[in-house]
Order: structure tokens, then C-alpha cells, then sequence
């Protein structure tokens, strides 16, 4: 009995502490450095913050956003008996006066050879963007006429340059710059590609562009550089690689489809957001997003295997798994699809409350279509808002052979959507949305038998 009293206790001084719980900012003393920021939580009873109301979510979930100014900014929470101070520290505005890097000549070209495999080729030097014109494999040679800040400047052409960082490379102490030889192109016949080998002496740099289709080998003898178009109209996922010094590029052939199952045979990657020791963004409620994208994923799974699709969970378990693992993966599975599924948030300076809805990004541009179908699907079956199809260099979506996209299905820590993505309900729906667009993609975009 005496054990009784004294957990009713326990439980009562519980609930009267924690009437209000806040996920963001996570500690009560933080330095943060923008003119605003919010607080991300919940209560189930009214809240005042400095003693103006805040309002709540039906669900119990808030966000309330605070100006901040220079100096230390204190918040005080008070519900009911309930109360907390936080302190949040802007600092001074410091004037920089930083020079824009400056491009170095050398009086003399120099050779480098790639030492990372997936080395970026960039366009310009700078290490962020949509600025990737190639991934390039170890042991490529590049010829190099100066340098800007972490990048060397690489010679592709008479007019054309590329950058690649320094760190991705060491001198070529044992290599010349002569031009490589193109002895011969084969083509394979068979299988589910187009697939085109390019012999050579030595690996040379590349660039894969679409509309059209172009594959352009640098520096090869009597041509300088080597270019081949490819007549395609759509495109269903490529990929270009070095086997020895041979260059493979390959590309899908169209798929024959059938009106009553669009997606049967069809190989889909789902990747689940995060996972493990990597937690995510966390929701007003508490909800981790790699929990709430695991469950998300595994609807999807469903649905599109009731549609016949063939399906590669990146993971299917609270584990952690790295973005080159899952983009190796589904890589090695030969997936055409590719959908890495999120919940959004936000940097602090902005309100979430006057972000909601599903944004859809890709790379390459060949997957672009696609994500205007499932943003159409997605907005017209659940009424999300259009929070808009986005170009970004995310790693899930630009390093794989596929069709792919990451899916910010909606903001965790916009109370409305939280409470929207964390229903079964809602989450079965969404998945049923995202199998209905692949059908729809599918069954309009590709050829019938």
C-alpha cells in the first residue's frame, strides 16, 4: 500500500512538472545566430512564453517563433505551476571583409592523378551545388593550369575547364600528358541496356549530359575530345564507369509494361530516412523522423508490392546504414526507382508555421518528370501543399543509376503536418499516393505490350 501512495505521488508531481515538453531548442542556454527563432514542443495545457499566449495544436504540438536580438535574449515558459527560463545568446554582428578567392596560374601545366573514387568534377570551384559534371574513378589522369582556393583548375578542352579538389588528387610523378588512344567502340547486344564500350590506353575525364543524351571522353588523340549522342527520347536511369581502361556507359531501354499491372517486375529502391544513432529531425510530439520514415517506408513496401513491383528496403530495422551503403545498394539491385523518404524542418530565422507540405527534390534531370507526377498524386489525393519539385545535390539522388528522388513528405515541426505524419492512416494514404503515381508514370511514360 505504501509502495501505492508513493508511485501516485511520483506520478502526480510528473504530470504537473511536465506539463509542456520542448524538443527544440534542446538545452535552456544556447547560442544561436539568426533574427529568429522557435520553439518546438508540446502541451496539454494553455502556454504562455514571455507572457503571450501560444497557440496549440489540436494534437497537443506547437511552434512558436521569437525575435532575438544582440546580446542575451531570455524566454520564460510558464503553464500552470510548470515553468521554464530558457536563455538564447545572439552574437554581435562581426564586419568581415573577405576577398573573393583568386584564380593562380602556373607558368607550366601539371598532371594529377585522382586517388578518391566518386571525385567530384565540378564546374566551378566550389564544393556545393548543382555544379557536378562527372564522378570520376581513381587513376584518371588530369592535366592542370593553376589553381582557386581548395580546387585545381583541370583542362578539358581548348575552351572548357573543370575543378577538382585538391585533396582528391596527388602529382602523377609516373604518368605523361599524352592524348589517350580510342581504338574502338563495341556495342553489347541483350539484357535490359544499351550498353556501349569505349576502349582506351589510359582512363581519361568525362561528362555525361542529358537532352540529348551525350557522353564526352577529354583529351583523345586527333579528336581532343571524343563526343556520342544517343537518340533517346526518355530516359529510365544510366551510368558511366571505368572497367580497367575500358569506359563502360549504359543506358535502360524502355519498359514493356501491362495496363492492369504498370509497376510488375518493376525494381524499386525505398530508402528510409536516417536510422540508428542518426535520429533526424524531431518532431513537436517527440517523434523521431528516422522512426516515422521507417513506418512510412514499410507502407510503401506494401503497396507497391501488392502492385507487383519488386522492392529493396535500404533498411527495414532501427539501424544505422551510410548514404553510401544505401546509394550502393540499390545501385547493386539494379533499382529504377529510387525514393528516399524524409520529414522535413528548418534552420532557425525561419517559421514553421508558414511551411507545410510536401517538397520533392532531384539531380539529374531525367527524374524530374517523375517528380512532378508524385507532387501532382500526392497534393490532389491528400490535400498536402505544393511546397514545390527542387533541383538539389543530395547524396540519395545523385549518385545512383536510377530514376531518383527524396521525398520531404511533410514538416515535423510544423504542428499540423506532425500530426498528419505520425497517423497510420495518413500514412497508409501517402503510400497509396506514391504507388498510384509510379503506376501512373509507368503506364503513360513506357511502352505496352
Amino acid at each position: 500500500m505504501k509502495k501505492l501512495f508513493i508511485l501516485l505521488i511520483m506520478v502526480l508531481l510528473g504530470s504537473e512538472g511536465f506539463a509542456f515538453n520542448i524538443v527544440y531548442p534542446k538545452k535552456s542556454d544556447v547560442t544561436i545566430n539568426a533574427k529568429s527563432t522557435f520553439f518546438i514542443g508540446s502541451s496539454d495545457k494553455p502556454l504562455k512564453i514571455n507572457g503571450q499566449d501560444v497557440p496549440i495544436h489540436p494534437s497537443g504540438g506547437f511552434a512558436y517563433v521569437v525575435n532575438l536580438v544582440e546580446g542575451k535574449n531570455v524566454f520564460t515558459l510558464q503553464s500552470e505551476d510548470a515553468r521554464k527560463i530558457f536563455v538564447i545568446t545572439k552574437p554581435a554582428v562581426k564586419a568581415i571583409c573577405n576577398l573573393p578567392p583568386q584564380f593562380i596560374p602556373y607558368k607550366e601545366k601539371r598532371l594529377y592523378t585522382v586517388t578518391v573514387e566518386g571525385a567530384p568534377l565540378r564546374s566551378t570551384p566550389v564544393n556545393a551545388g548543382i555544379n557536378r559534371m562527372s564522378h570520376l574513378q581513381r587513376n584518371i589522369t588530369l592535366t592542370v593550369d593553376g589553381e582557386n582556393s581548395g580546387f585545381y583548375r583541370v583542362i578539358l578542352d581548348n575552351n572548357k575547364y573543370g575543378w577538382i579538389a585538391k585533396t582528391n588528387v596527388k602529382d602523377a610523378l609516373q604518368c605523361d600528358d599524352k592524348p589517350a588512344i580510342l581504338s574502338g567502340v563495341d556495342y553489347l547486344e541483350g539484357g535490359e541496356y544499351y550498353t556501349y564500350v569505349f576502349h582506351l590506353d589510359k582512363r581519361v575525364p568525362f561528362e555525361i549530359t542529358e537532352n540529348p543524351l551525350c557522353l564526352k571522353l577529354f583529351n583523345i588523340k586527333d579528336e581532343g575530345v571524343y563526343v556520342k549522342e544517343f537518340s533517346q527520347d526518355t530516359l529510365y536511369g544510366y551510368s558511366g564507369e571505368y572497367h580497367d581502361n575500358d569506359f563502360i556507359f549504359r543506358f535502360r531501354k524502355p519498359f514493356i509494361t501491362s495496363d492492369k499491372k504498370p509497376l510488375k517486375n518493376i525494381v524499386i529502391a525505398v530508402d528510409a530516412g536516417h536510422g540508428g544513432t542518426e535520429a533526424g529531425a524531431i518532431g513537436c510530439l517527440g517523434d523521431k523522423e528516422k522512426d516515422v520514415t521507417l513506418s512510412l517506408a514499410k507502407y510503401i513496401e506494401t503497396e507497391l508490392k501488392k502492385r507487383g513491383a519488386k522492392v529493396v528496403m535500404t533498411r527495414d530495422d532501427d539501424i544505422y546504414v551510410s548514404l553510401k551503403d544505401r546509394v550502393e545498394k540499390a545501385n547493386s539491385q539494379d533499382a529504377a526507382v529510387l525514393l528516399s523518404i524524409h520529414g522535413n524542418a528548418l534552420p532557425d530565422g525561419l517559421d514553421p508555421n508558414k511551411n507545410s507540405g510536401t517538397s520533392i527534390y532531384y539531380y539529374y534531370n531525367q527524374a524530374k518528370p517523375l517528380a512532378f507526377t508524385l507532387m501532382n498524386t500526392i497534393t490532389s489525393q491528400l490535400g498536402m501543399n505544393n511546397d514545390k519539385v527542387r533541383q538539389g545535390s543530395l547524396a540519395l539522388v545523385r549518385n545512383t543509376n536510377a530514376l531518383s528522388l527524396l521525398i520531404e513528405t511533410a514538416y515535423l515541426i510544423n504542428p499540423d503536418d506532425n500530426a498528419k505524419l505520425i497517423n497510420p492512416e495518413f500514412q497508409k494514404n501517402y503510400a497509396k499516393a506514391i504507388a498510384d503515381a509510379l503506376e501512373q508514370y509507368f503506364s503513360v511514360s513506357h511502352h505496352k505490350n
